[in-house]
């Protein structure tokens, strides 16, 4: 639940204050120091009600009211006595939590749901008690002690239903172990997870959890990375491949180079993001928070007003206060302020379960808005593997092997896909290639650098463009990438890139337009390609050889059309455009999980999850409205039976409280259906 409902949820309060210390640090012991709180106060209450339960047996057996109802008689001397003893233990024991949400609320003067309850339960408590004690009138303690029995109970189910929603982050901290096995010589010691420092070597057993972000240097294993990523199927991973903190290690032992610790780990940082975007309010969120502040106004005024308005009528003091109290019970913005702060923290924990980061909440909400998507290609609707095909040699001077070893050196400190297939071919064919000095990344062009004295520039089309080199007429009509290479200005040849579309991308692009979502293509590619890959996927447009300072106008166009934008990009090139699309996603980030131009990010680079998040951005949507509209809607109708004023159709404070406790259960159950939708 969202720290900023505390206005609304004092008690709760107190609990949600300790979750940013208790979760900052990610072991065991803060985990479950955090969940024992929150299971101590749900204790509370539940011990709470059960004690006034019980007294409330009696209470209802001396009542005036309920023994003419029964048809009985055991009044004796002294049971009235007995009477508001016993309702006086109900009041301040089972009532003390809402006395003191009272005090919180006055004091910060935003008087809210706790206001309205204890004001309620101490009308009747004080005029009952001067009932007793010679004023002229009927108790209420009858309807005194079941009001709070059924005020316990609600908010007893209800702290149930919102520590469901911080579970999702106590599995996320509960994933690191607290040891780890650090290789010290020739011998292997048992150490403290935060003991760890960067570039120790750990050794990871089979079935062990991996203790921190790594590379591995010796050994392959398969790894379940499925509660960090969403992943179901163990990924493999061997030498030179990053593993996450928390990941489970399959069958294989490894060796890994630590490289983050403490709050540099991908798990530290989803923890730090999710914790950021559960204490964010959405429009959604401020629209429910003001409609709360109303609502306890207009319970507070019709309150008031339905009591002296009663007295003026000539109705005895008695029913008047009986009126006033039903209406401030039933008024009480509990499960508005509870409706769009719960859906919203429960989503975000489902999301970063699987692998879905949000950082902007706004944004996550106007996902049900999108109405063109536009995916950057490599990596996203492609694989992004970029295994060469085709090495061709225009100048006689060099062999296929030279134009390789130049190419890899030139490229090899970039971490363009290109470069790593380039890497893979030359470690492949056993080529050796030497190193590069003044290098540079000229974003959507290409490379240069220094290689073994000479000027080497690396790129696409739009390479031989900016140095007006003719592009060889080699009458080859395949859609692969090609990459020139071009020395001391003179172009010796060119490489070619087979990219395979991802399997999933059929399907993901087919789910969003079947949403009436326009998928188109963004790419700095050449046309056909672009064309290519745009024909297979069905997509509805595609815009091709476009420079990464570019991207950020096509965002414009398309939004000056009257498009709502969502771009979907890797957080590096596409900062600019991800910051004007109207949603960013960053998208295959790996480790790296502060994509900061992005509003939400996912951890895969897989198109069915962009898919997945934008469904269910509509279904959290969709929830929130749900529960506004049933928490103001049933307001609407009980208020009027609570005032008194429609003949014949009257209700009691205690039928009130359990119809606001309802309202209040029926949005966190709604909440929690949440769950379900990610599911599906």
């Amino acid at each position: 639940m969202d720290q900023d409902s505390q206005s609304v949820h004092q008690h709760e309060g107190m609990l949600h204050n300790h979750k940013e210390s208790e979760m900052h640090d990610h072991g065991h012991e803060q985990g479950h120091s955090h969940h024992d709180h929150h299971k101590m106060m749900i204790k509370d209450f539940k011990k709470r009600f059960w004690v006034s339960s019980i007294l409330t047996i009696p209470v209802l057996l001396l009542s005036p009211m309920i023994q003419s109802w029964m048809g009985v008689n055991w009044t004796f001397n002294g049971d009235n006595y007995i009477l508001f003893a016993l309702a006086s233990v109900i009041f301040f024991y089972g009532g003390l939590p809402f006395l003191k949400g009272l005090a919180e609320e006055l004091k910060k003067k935003a008087p809210g749901m706790m206001t309205l309850i204890a004001i309620a339960v101490s009308a009747a408590y004080f005029y009952s008690v001067a009932v007793i004690f010679g004023f002229a009138g009927k108790t209420f303690f009858w309807e005194l002690a079941t009001l709070i029995d059924v005020m316990l109970l609600g908010h007893w189910l209800e702290m149930k239903s919102v520590l469901g929603a911080s579970k999702a982050l106590e599995a996320l901290a509960a994933l690191m172990p607290n040891e780890a096995n650090l290789i010290h010589g020739d011998h292997i010691m048992k150490v403290k997870v935060s003991e760890l420092k960067q570039d120790d070597i750990i050794l990871i057993k089979p079935g062990e959890k991996v203790p921190a972000d790594g590379v591995i240097i010796d050994g392959e294993s398969d790894l379940n990375e499925s509660m960090l990523t969403g992943e179901s199927k163990p990924v493999r991973k061997s030498i030179d491949e990053e593993v996450i903190g928390g990941a489970i290690n399959g069958s294989g032992a490894i060796k890994v180079m630590v490289k983050g610790i403490g709050e540099d780990t991908y798990l530290s940082k989803v923890i730090t993001m999710v914790q950021s975007a559960q204490k964010q309010k959405s429009k959604t969120q401020r629209l429910a928070d003001v409609a709360a502040k109303w609502l306890t106004v207009v319970a507070l005024v019709i309150g008031f007003g339905t009591f002296f308005t009663w007295l003026a009528m000539g109705k005895e003091l008695s029913f008047a206060l009986e009126r006033m109290v039903t209406v401030m019970v039933i008024c009480c913005p509990h499960a508005l302020g509870l409706a769009v702060p719960l859906v919203a923290s429960i989503s975000t924990s489902i999301s970063a379960k699987n692998g879905l980061l949000i950082r902007n909440r706004t944004a996550f909400e106007n996902a049900r808005k999108i109405s063109t998507i536009v995916f950057d290609k490599t990596g996203t609707l492609t694989k992004g593997s970029h295994e060469v095909t085709k090495v061709e040699v225009l100048d006689t001077n060099y062999s296929e092997n030279d134009l390789l070893k130049i190419a890899t050196a030139v490229e090899s400190p970039s971490e363009h896909h290109i470069s790593k297939g380039l890497v893979r071919k030359a470690k492949e064919l056993s080529i050796d290639y030497p190193g590069v000095t003044d290098f540079e990344y000229h974003a959507g062009i290409g490379v240069s650098g220094i290689v073994e004295g000479k000027k080497i520039q690396a790129g696409g089309f739009v390479l031989l463009d900016k140095l007006n080199i003719e592009a060889p007429n080699d009458n080859d009509n395949s859609v692969e990438t090609k990459i020139f290479t071009i020395v001391d200005g003179k172009l010796i040849g060119y490489i070619t890139f087979a990219d395979q579309i991802r399997e999933s991308s059929f399907g993901a692009v087919k789910t969003l337009q079947e949403k009436g979502i326009k998928c188109s293509l963004l790419t700095g590619d050449n046309q056909k390609v672009a064309q290519s890959v745009a024909n297979e996927l069905n997509l509805d447009n595609y815009m091709a050889e476009v420079l990464p300072d570019q991207k950020q106008e096509k965002i414009k166009e398309l939004q000056a059309k009257g498009e709502f934008v969502a771009m979907t990009g890797d957080g590096v090139n596409d900062a600019p455009a991800l910051a004007q699309s109207d949603v960013g996603i960053a998208i295959g980030s790996g480790t790296d999980v502060a994509a900061e131009t992005a509003d939400i990010v996912l951890v895969d680079s897989d198109p069915k999850d962009i898919a997945n998040l934008i469904l269910f951005g509509r279904a959290t949507y969709r929830k929130m409205v749900q529960n506004l509209v049933w928490a103001t809607g049933y307001n609407l109708v009980a208020l009027p039976l609570a005032t008194g004023f429609i003949p014949g159709l009257m209700i009691s404070p205690a039928f009130g409280a359990a119809l606001m406790a309802l309202s209040t259960i029926i949005c966190a159950v709604n909440a929690q259906l949440l769950k379900s939708s990610m599911a599906s």
